[in-house]
């Protein structure tokens, strides 16, 4: 299994019950049911790898050793429907270890006091992360903490609900609920400020304001 010169194609969207039998194929060892979770989880994986650590080669060595890790260890996994929260947790191990051989590890506590569950509810202003704003998003996102930004990645990128979340870090619930609200506040109000520069540049000749900010 060597990502290092393979293509990384677009995850597929299998239903849970198709999981379900490609999890249980990949316990009696079939090759197809592997291939069929290499397939649904190598480019998350591998996008959750590399905005953490910035360097592709290494990230791509970390999909792969997830997924050596995996099929070692699968007959510890209980619940089957949590493969790919189990999946997670390996590959953010692997991050850690990383740091710690990079000697860049972070701190993965110590995050300010715990967001309530009102904090966390939709803000109306989201829906300023529209597509053309996603170059300058993902640049922010790499100035957060790792902390937060993998916290933020794990919700953007597989939609993980918060306790999975939790398990998936080996952090608090609590704790993940801090990060992902600061992160969120923070990507908001930096988002905002860029807004504002712009909008506080001065027009070329001939051109005119088309619409009033809200």
């Amino acid at each position: 299994m060597n990502l290092a010169h393979a293509p990384m194609p677009r995850p597929t969207a299998p239903s849970a019950r198709d999981l379900a039998s490609a999890v249980a194929a990949a316990r009696t060892g079939q090759t197809a049911g592997w291939s069929a979770l290499l397939d649904r989880y190598q480019l998350p994986l591998f996008t959750y790898a590399q905005e953490l650590i910035h360097h592709e080669t290494a990230a791509l060595d970390l999909v792969q050793d997830t997924f050596v890790a995996a099929h070692h260890n699968l007959a510890t996994l209980r619940d089957d429907a949590r493969f790919g929260s189990w999946l997670f947790a390996i590959a953010h191990q692997k991050v850690v270890q990383h740091w710690r051989r990079a000697g860049r590890e972070e701190p993965l506590d110590g995050d300010a006091l715990a967001a309530t569950p009102d904090d966390l509810a939709p803000d109306p202003r989201d829906g300023m992360l529209r597509a053309e704003q996603a170059v300058a998003l993902l640049a922010l996102i790499d100035e957060l903490p790792p902390p937060q930004r993998a916290v933020l990645l794990l919700h953007l990128v597989e939609d993980f609900p918060l306790e999975a979340i939790a398990e998936i870090t080996a952090a608090p619930l609590g704790t993940v609920k801090s990060r992902l609200f600061h992160a969120r506040r923070t990507l908001r109000e930096r988002l905002t400020a860029t807004a504002d520069l712009h909008l506080q540049l001065p027009l070329q000749s001939g051109d005119s304001v088309t619409a009033a900010r809200p």
